[in-house]
């Protein structure tokens, strides 16, 4: 199903940028959950438009309203359908994009493989679509939270060149105390002039956000094909504007030697740990127990409010200004969106484990 992911936890999300809603549908979620529409509109207000200066101005308040698969307050087993109504809609700035193709988006693509597209904001391609995501993202938040206390933090760790230090003491409130959602501050604040500048150009820029996930159990992950980080790569190469993704060393790792690579073991405490994690938590496609931390790379935004070249429906080429709201920079409002496919791949893959492996354990 090309709209749906996950196996056991399974998400399928639908609408359009400017159509009448936009929303998701839970299969698999576990019954007795205690959940509110409040807890889930705490991560859709992450996301919204409008936050601040330096994202799209679309006013949207993203109220999320609940259809079913909640009574008195817990979770019943049913799947759960949730959905938020799309107020601020203007199609008519996208008149021109109905012959037009905008450079570097969907339109061309969509065309080409079926025939016709909504040209409205993008329409399915737009990153509005990703509102499901996040709301489905904050039930399987809410679940790793009943079941071992699992912590999935996202922050942006660079936008264009400017790149905070590395760093293993972030936390929520860090990250959360500017709007451009990096936990260093003085880095923060280069950020957020470097995108006002680009903005006031009618250009854009892209960056890099990390994401740590802490607290997770050792044994993750269904070799050979569905690896966890091959299913992380999935859910994060499947957002909208996602150009790059690496787990642990990455790329860097490439650079090294063996020797200055492997993660060696340790007895601590009883347990069997690691005393570096270069490999990112992940090993053989396995949690390992450490950290699992990695990078996701985007691209800079698109739509720029300043003309550029491209062709008409026809082949004709033209010139296309961009009109509506967009972001210079999408990296803020994609924090959430990457704790929330993080949220959606460990749940997904926490029941796997257990529905193979834990059936004998008495």
């Amino acid at each position: 199903m090309p709209n749906s992911f996950g196996k056991f936890f399974t998400i399928s999300t639908w609408g359009e940028s400017h159509g009448g809603a936009v929303g998701v549908i839970i299969d698999g979620c576990p019954p007795n959950l205690p959940l509110s529409e409040e807890e889930i509109q705490l991560e859709l207000d992450r996301r919204r438009p409008g936050q601040s200066d330096i994202v799209t101005p679309r006013k949207e308040l993203d109220r999320l309203q609940i259809l079913s698969g909640l009574y008195e307050g817990k979770t019943t087993g049913t799947p759960i359908s949730m959905l938020v109504f799309n107020k601020d809609q203007r199609p008519e700035a996208y008149a021109e994009m109905k012959e037009k193709f905008r450079p570097s988006h969907a339109d061309y693509t969509y065309q080409a493989k079926f025939g016709h597209r909504n040209p409205e904001g993008g329409g399915r391609s737009s990153a509005r679509e990703t509102i499901g995501r996040v709301a489905a993202g904050a039930v399987a938040k809410k679940i790793l939270k009943e079941a071992g206390a699992v912590e999935t933090i996202a922050y942006v760790k660079r936008i264009h060149d400017i790149e905070m230090p590395d760093s293993t003491d972030v936390s929520t409130e860090l990250v959360e105390a500017n709007p451009v959602r990096c936990p260093h501050a003085e880095t923060a604040q280069a950020m957020i002039e470097r995108i006002r500048e680009v903005r006031s150009q009618g250009d854009s820029v892209g960056g890099v956000i990390e994401c740590v996930a802490r607290n997770l159990p050792v044994g993750l992950g269904e070799p050979v094909f569905d690896r966890f980080e091959a299913d992380l790569a999935k859910a994060m190469l499947s957002l909208p504007a996602t150009k790059g993704f690496e787990v642990g060393s990455g790329f860097a790792g490439s650079l090294m030697k063996g020797s200055e690579h492997n993660d060696h073991f340790e007895n601590r405490d009883g347990e069997i740990r690691t005393k570096s994690n270069r490999s990112g938590g992940v090993q053989g496609g396995i949690t390992n127990g450490e950290e699992v931390r990695f990078r996701v790379a985007f691209k800079p935004t698109a739509t720029l409010l300043q003309s550029q070249p491209t062709v008409d429906t026809e082949g004709n080429e033209t010139e296309l200004k961009a009109r509506g709201r967009h972001d210079p920079c999408v990296l803020p409002r994609a924090v959430p969106i990457v704790e929330a496919m993080t949220n959606l791949v460990v749940v997904d893959h926490w029941m796997r484990q257990h529905a193979q492996n834990r059936i004998f354990t008495f």
